[in-house]
């Protein structure tokens, strides 16, 4: 990228942001949080009054983003988190910021990095420190949105197309770059299984800097893309016909030094001990709960329920099931200590999927949860002699149905949130199924 600063930073000793931007020659702060919905909403800090903003906040008007508040709520004030600090690769002169919603000096509990937070101090009281991966896929199109940026991504086998990746060489090495001058550990991109979709991935860490990664990865992706005059959308299924946009997480549970993994036992099927195997009995007693989080959107179901892609295959879980090293199935075993989640798409919020997982996680641990008979045959061929396995929501509705039924995740999870949750997200689902349609008019004019 040809930038002129080291970009990495050991963000467990950033204490004193007035003391960071002057060592870094940072000019702005964006102070940032994600809200229920997944929109990342900021406000740019200048420098000189960072200090102030570390300590009291930046004033933000709740109900003007996807939260559940009205003009007459107070202030939310966002606490930047000085341990989340990135500077920006390519606009150096500005640092990113993940903060934590505060209300009248009390923790906003619908909030989603600090419903994240929370379990993750309820993980630790119990020994538990969680780590994760996410393999985040995205489209380029056009600036309009409706069709693919390279028109010469035609295959219909485009997984891997080094020809496609190459085309777009300029806008997914200068993402690479900087997640290489970040220290993130990036160790793969590709092109991936529909036209113009890529992944790229970055080394595992603990659940909360995942879940800034992710967020901040999705902000740099798309200010990248639009640098280069192109659209980034992780929309789980933005073209009819072509694969979905997935974001599998691969999970793993570890002492709280984070040196001994505790989902790993060589002694026991794939290597997953009793603990592991309880934390994704959780997952899969849980299961449409969880949709309702990690598929959060009506355009979500058009990702797990679909029929065959162009390319033979939706990569793409429709069922209940889990098995070893077999990506057709919801939950894969693929080594030992850890297991793959490939129920997330890419409009899950960074986390509070992250948080959902834990939830869940806990729950089949203190209950001891079975996950149930392993299942290896290829689901997208032989899913009808699985007779154990339910079948994921249909829709965005019957997720939220069944989130609000699941009386202990919503627990979990916090009520305030879930209430939150449930009523905004059937807000939306309620505008949706109001929206006449052009598939309305073709189909039903006549009758």
């Amino acid at each position: 990228m040809g930038t002129a600063f080291d970009a990495k930073i050991d963000q467990a000793e950033v204490t004193d942001l007035g003391e960071f931007a002057k060592t870094r020659k940072i000019r702005y702060f964006m102070v940032s949080f994600t809200d229920l919905f997944g929109a990342q909403r900021a406000k740019l800090v200048p420098a000189q009054v960072i200090s102030d903003m570390q300590k009291d906040g930046a004033g933000f008007a709740g109900f003007a983003t996807w939260l559940d508040l009205t003009p007459a709520h107070p202030d939310m004030l966002a606490v930047p988190d000085a341990s989340s600090v990135i500077q920006l690769p390519w606009r150096p002169e500005v640092a990113w910021l993940a903060s934590d919603c505060i209300m009248e000096g009390k923790s906003v509990g619908q909030a989603p990095r600090n419903t994240l937070k929370r379990l993750v101090a309820e993980a630790a009281e119990q020994g538990i420190r969680v780590k994760t991966g996410v393999e985040p896929e995205f489209f380029l199109v056009t600036p309009d949105g409706k069709q693919i940026s390279d028109g010469y991504d035609t295959a219909e086998k485009s997984c891997y197309d080094q020809q496609a990746v190459m085309r777009r060489f300029d806008v997914i090495a200068e993402i690479c770059d900087a997640m290489l001058e970040l220290g993130w550990k990036p160790y793969q991109n590709d092109h991936e299984d529909a036209n113009g979709q890529f992944e790229m991935n970055w080394e595992y860490d603990d659940v909360l800097a995942t879940a800034d990664k992710h967020s901040f990865f999705k902000f740099m992706v798309r200010s990248i893309a639009e640098k280069h005059g192109l659209r980034a959308t992780f929309m789980p299924k933005p073209f009819k016909g072509l694969t979905g946009s997935g974001c599998h997480a691969h999970i793993s549970v570890w002492d709280l030094s984070g040196k001994s993994n505790a989902f790993a036992d060589k002694s026991k099927e794939l290597g997953l001990s009793d603990q592991g195997r309880h934390f994704l009995g959780g997952i899969m007693k849980h299961a449409s709960a969880l949709a309702a989080i990690c598929n959060p959107t009506v355009n979500s179901y058009k990702r797990i329920n679909a029929p065959r892609t162009v390319s033979g295959a939706t990569w793409a879980p429709n069922t209940v099931t889990w098995t070893g090293n077999n990506r057709t199935h919801m939950v894969r075993v693929p080594g030992p200590g850890r297991f793959e989640l490939r129920l997330p798409d890419g409009a899950a919020n960074p986390y509070l999927m992250q948080a959902v997982i834990i939830a869940a996680g806990l729950s089949g641990i203190r209950t001891k949860a079975d996950p149930g008979p392993r299942s290896d045959v290829d689901m997208y061929r032989e899913g009808h002699t699985v007779t154990h396995g339910a079948k994921l929501p249909l829709n965005l509705l019957d997720a939220l149905r069944a989130y609000d039924e699941d009386s202990e995740l919503k627990a979990a999870m916090g009520e305030e949130f879930s209430a939150a949750f449930i009523k905004m997200k059937t807000t939306e689902w309620n505008a949706y199924a109001s929206h006449f349609t052009q598939w309305e008019r073709d189909n039903t004019l006549d009758i």
